[in-house]
């Protein structure tokens, strides 16, 4: 007898169902469908401000590298000789506004108005989004885990 009580003290006691082994498969990749129905017009706001900071720091170190590298190629002094040949007074004012001195302030001055621009846009971008969201429901979103 002891040998049949230990067959059946392996078995559950309880045989699940048909529908709770479906259940309980192992589930490879899942999908989940989400729905973005609203952004927050602040968070927008202070993400779109940080990316700009970033894009205008992008912005004036590029054009110092850049400036830089034709300087290194004597590209500004061909010009310089271009216009120093043509002996024209409009054009060798022209010529000065492509010194390096003149060229941060312009650039730092581009930047801040990038800065301003987007994210002013970053903002209204959230808000049309809003309002078109309510119209149409939102945007569909389907997330996998892999």
């Amino acid at each position: 007898m002891t040998a049949s009580t230990n067959e059946t003290a392996k078995e559950p006691a309880v045989k699940p169902t048909p529908a709770e082994k479906k259940t309980k498969k192992t589930v490879g990749i899942r999908k989940v469908h989400m729905t973005i129905s609203r952004v927050d017009p602040w968070s927008a706001l202070k993400i779109s401000f940080l990316v700009s900071v970033a894009i205008g720091i992008m912005l004036i170190v590029a054009s110092i590298v850049l400036w830089l590298v034709f300087d290194a190629m004597h590209v500004w002094a061909g010009i310089e000789d271009l216009l120093t040949t043509l002996n024209s007074e409009q054009l060798l004012k022209l010529g000065q506004f492509l010194e390096f001195g003149r060229l941060i302030p312009f650039s730092v001055v581009v930047a801040v108005i990038e800065v301003v621009l987007m994210t002013a846009l970053g903002t209204l971008m959230a808000l049309i989004f809003n309002v078109i969201a309510v119209l149409v429901g939102g945007l569909h979103v389907t997330v996998t885990d892999e």
